[in-house]
C-alpha cells in the first residue's frame, strides 16, 4: 500500500528508516510525528507517502507524511500537501543507500494515490534528502517551482559556545547582556538547569506549559497546555524522547521560579529548538535571549551535536542575531504530470491563497499600528 494513514504505518521498518536516513528529520521521528497527527489541534490525520525495497517489500525505503489538500488547505483539488510534524522541516527520510531511488517511489506512491500534484510546505532546499527528490523529479521529465522562500536561523555547534556568541553578537553586544544577566541576578542567583531523564523532562515540562500560558500565547490560547490534543501530544512525544536520551528541557531558574524555558529536540548529529516560554514581567531583562546564550553554550559544549535547527520562522527578531547560520526553507510546488491543467489551476489556487493571506496580515499590521 503506498498510502496509508500515518499512525498505521508500522512502527519497526519506519524507526529503522529514520535510523538510515539521508538527512535527519527529528519532526519526522515516529516516537514525535505519531502523537501530533493522534492529538495535535490542526494536525490530527495526517497520511504516509511509503516507498519500499522491491527486493525486500517490508522494508521502507522513504516516507513522506501528506495531507489531501482538501483537509490541509480547504482547496478542492487532487494534491497532496505535505504535512508537518508541528514545526515546519519537510524533510523526508529517504535510505541514504537507495536514496533517489526512494524518491521515485515517493513520486509514484503520490500518482498511484491519485494525487496530480505535491505541495511541500517548509522543504529544506539545499539538503541531500531535496536533491535526491531533484534527480528523481529530472530523471522523470518533471520539475518543481519555489512559491515561497526564507532563511531560517541555524546554529554551527562545532564552534566553542563563547566564542560562536562572540562572533555573532560582538563584545558591546555581549556586555550589554551581562548587564542584563547581572539586573536578572538582582533578586536571586540564576540557574541552568537542563532536564533529560524522563522524570526530570516531565517536570520541565510542566513548568513550561505553565510558563507559556502566563504570557502572549496564553492570551490567544495557542499554548501546548491549553488545548487537550497539544497537551496529549508533547507529553507522550516527550516522554517517548526523553527515554532515548533525545529530548530535554533547559531551564533558567531564579529562587526556584522559572524565568525561560526550551523545548529541544535531538535527531543523529542535529538538535531542534522547537519552542521557548518565559516570565513576561522580566522581558526589560530579556531572559529568553539569556536562555538561549545558554543553550548555544550547552550544544557547543557536546561533541554529539553538529549543528541546531532554530525551527524559526524568517527574520525571527531574536534567534537570528544570536545563531548567524541559516537554512534555506522554501513551499516546493511539483506538478507529476507534464503540461497538466490541473496542476496548473491547482498552483493559481495556491497563489490566491497566498495573495489573500498577505492581505489578512497587512489589515491586521494596519490596525495594530492605529490602536
Amino acid at each position: 500500500m503506498s498510502l496509508m494513514e500515518l499512525t498505521a504505518v508500522p512502527a519497526a521498518p519506519w524507526r529503522a528508516l529514520h535510523q538510515r536516513a539521508i538527512e535527519p528529520n527529528a519532526y519526522y521521528d515516529p516516537l514525535w510525528a505519531v502523537p501530533v497527527s493522534r492529538y495535535a489541534r490542526g494536525r490530527r490525520d495526517a497520511l504516509a507517502l511509503l516507498a519500499s525495497d522491491h527486493a525486500e517489500p517490508g522494508r521502507l525505503t522513504g516516507l513522506m507524511p501528506v495531507r489531501w489538500a482538501k483537509q490541509a488547505l480547504s482547496l478542492p483539488v487532487p494534491m497532496l500537501v505535505g504535512w508537518s510534524g508541528y514545526a515546519m522541516l519537510a524533510i523526508p527520510p529517504l535510505d541514504r543507500d537507495h536514496a533517489t531511488q526512494a524518491a521515485h517511489g515517493l513520486i509514484n506512491a503520490a500518482r498511484n494515490a491519485g494525487a496530480r500534484a505535491l505541495f511541500l510546505p517548509g522543504a529544506a532546499i539545499e539538503g541531500e534528502a531535496f536533491g535526491a527528490l531533484q534527480d528523481a523529479l529530472s530523471e522523470q521529465g518533471l520539475s518543481f517551482e519555489v512559491l515561497r522562500s526564507f532563511r531560517r536561523a541555524t546554529l554551527d555547534a562545532t564552534q566553542q559556545g563563547d566564542e560562536a556568541l562572540k562572533s555573532a553578537l560582538g563584545a558591546k553586544k555581549l556586555k550589554e547582556l551581562r548587564r542584563q544577566r547581572n539586573r536578572l541576578e538582582d533578586e536571586g542567583p540564576l540557574t541552568v538547569e537542563i532536564a533529560q531523564t524522563p522524570e526530570a523532562v516531565a517536570k520541565a515540562l510542566e513548568d513550561f506549559l505553565w510558563l507559556e500560558k502566563q504570557g502572549w500565547k496564553g492570551e490567544r490560547g495557542t499554548g501546548l497546555g491549553q488545548d487537550d490534543g497539544d497537551t496529549a501530544f508533547i507529553r507522550a512525544a516527550a516522554t517517548a524522547l526523553a527515554a532515548e536520551r533525545r529530548f530535554e528541557i533547559i531551564a533558567l531558574t531564579r529562587n526556584g521560579a522559572t524565568l525561560a524555558s526550551g523545548l529541544i529536540l535531538r535527531d543523529q548529529d542535529r538538535a531542534y529548538f522547537f519552542k521557548i516560554a518565559m516570565d513576561e514581567k522580566a522581558a526589560r531583562t530579556s531572559p529568553g535571549v539569556q536562555l538561549t546564550l545558554d543553550l548555544t553554550r550547552h550544544l557547543c559544549a557536546d561533541p554529539t551535536i553538529r549543528s541546531a535547527d532554530s525551527s524559526a520562522d524568517g527574520e525571527h527578531p531574536m534567534i537570528d542575531h544570536v545563531w548567524r547560520g541559516r537554512l534555506a526553507i522554501a513551499d516546493v510546488f511539483i506538478p507529476l504530470y507534464p503540461r497538466d491543467p490541473v496542476a496548473a489551476a491547482s498552483k493559481q489556487l495556491l497563489r490566491a491563497r497566498y495573495a489573500a493571506i498577505a492581505c489578512v496580515h497587512a489589515v491586521r499590521r494596519y490596525r495594530e499600528k492605529m490602536s
